[in-house]
């Protein structure tokens, strides 16, 4: 987005001092949405004071149904946008229908090997792929996933970050339902290079990309939530030391309690195998935080091994680079 564009204006609401306290996190954050409700009331009623344009509508994200209550309030239809796919989009739909009318407890798909047919997808869905978030009753994610999902249909239509092409089976599947309309509007993608966690780290990493044949490199990166234990770590170091193909290995530790994002290791060296770093020092790079656009768009990139994240995902069909999941 050009944010210097005319017709686009930004509005920084004020700063709302939120304890988390010992809340889970889902719940926090539907607590922490639901509290800014005024702030964006005022900010919307002073815009169309002082603003000559008709206020059209809403437009809100997937974890913020609570503005379609201020979007009433207006007079305006409110529109969803649903970052990821509709497949997932169909999946939240029957998980909610199947909770509030049939009584379906999500966490009895926790470790389970049963398997869940969805029409939003073309095979069925094995338990354990359920996200942890939904199956975590101390997580709050699932009480926190059906409040908004049911909020779903109170909206005009849901623009999902997708495209027909990729998804022609969900989407048909969602035109089909009782669904509001769904519209494709993907890829939606930053594909800025640039990055704003400083450039120094995203230097070194290009240089080194820089000195590599061209499609030659494996890129290893499982996104802001992905960690391993210290079993899984030294098994993956193991197979990448043994496939004699160079790689580049973004390695996060697992977040504090209570926290979701990780964090990089202050000393990559005692998470890794012995002498690991030494063996394979000619045709690998370890970093802890990635700039994954970049290193995408880069040449010497010829695979990547990925949580199939949609943002990842999205990111690695517009450049090209084969994913193996």
């Amino acid at each position: 987005m050009d944010t210097n564009s005319d017709s686009v204006q930004f509005v920084t609401l004020p700063r709302i001092e939120i304890s988390f306290g010992t809340a889970p996190f889902g719940l926090f954050l539907s607590k922490c949405l639901k509290a800014h409700i005024p702030l964006v009331r005022d900010a919307v009623h002073e815009l169309t004071c002082s603003n000559p344009v008709q206020l059209a509508g809403f437009v809100v994200d997937m974890f913020c149904t609570h503005m379609i209550d201020v979007a009433d309030e207006f007079g305006v239809p409110s529109y969803l946008f649903f970052p990821p796919s509709a497949a997932f989009l169909g999946f939240l739909l029957h998980l909610r229908f199947l909770h509030d009318y049939e009584g379906l407890d999500i966490n009895e798909f926790k470790d389970s090997d049963a398997e869940l047919e969805v029409s939003s997808f073309a095979n069925s869905v094995p338990g354990k792929a359920f996200s942890s978030l939904m199956i975590d009753k101390e997580s709050g994610g699932a009480e926190m996933l059906h409040h908004h999902t049911r909020r779903f249909r109170h909206v005009k239509g849901i623009l999902v970050n997708t495209v027909i092409e990729l998804e022609s089976h969900a989407i048909q599947s969602l035109s089909e339902s009782t669904v509001p309309v769904v519209y494709p509007v993907g890829p939606i993608l930053n594909t800025r290079k640039g990055s704003d966690r400083g450039q120094q780290d995203a230097s070194a990493i290009m240089s080194w990309l820089d000195d590599q044949p061209p499609s030659s490199v494996v890129f290893q990166c499982f996104g802001s939530m992905g960690s391993f234990g210290a079993d899984q770590i030294k098994e993956i170091a193991h197979a990448l030391e043994h496939s004699g193909h160079r790689f580049l290995w973004s390695l996060r530790q697992p977040p504090p309690k209570g926290k979701v994002i990780t964090s990089d290791y202050e000393n990559i060296e005692q998470v890794l195998l012995e002498g690991f770093l030494h063996r394979t020092a000619r045709i690998r790079k370890v970093i802890g935080w990635a700039p994954q656009i970049a290193v995408l768009a880069y040449s010497a990139i010829g695979g990547f091994v990925s949580h199939c994240g949609w943002n990842s995902l999205l990111k690695s069909i517009w450049y090209g680079v084969p994913v193996a999941t």
